[in-house]
């Protein structure tokens, strides 16, 4: 082990100080797994984040031509279109 000094500001130190105490932890070892953890190959949280990105990729996909607002206008002229097809059959049943 090494002794090293760091400048903190004091609010942060104070609250990280109550945080480690409410655990019955110590200040040293929070630090020292928090740096751990930094200087993984592949942290737990990197790894779930590619398992996401990867399930994603082999999702289903809808190709999109030109803007996002290209692509909004379409599928507010679709969601009309379906609602005005839905008013006239209830209008027809009348």
């Amino acid at each position: 082990m090494v002794i090293k000094s760091f400048n903190v500001e004091e609010k942060t130190y104070k609250e990280f100080s109550e945080y480690c105490k409410s655990f019955g932890l110590s200040m040293s070892k929070q630090i020292n797994l928090f740096m751990k953890n930094q200087l993984e190959d592949e942290p737990e949280l990197k790894k779930s984040y590619i398992r996401r990105i990867e399930k994603a990729r082999k999702g289903p996909f809808i190709r999109v031509e030109g803007t996002l607002r290209d692509y909004i206008n379409q599928l507010q002229a679709r969601d009309f279109a379906k609602n005005y097809k839905n008013t006239s059959k209830t209008r027809q049943k009348k």
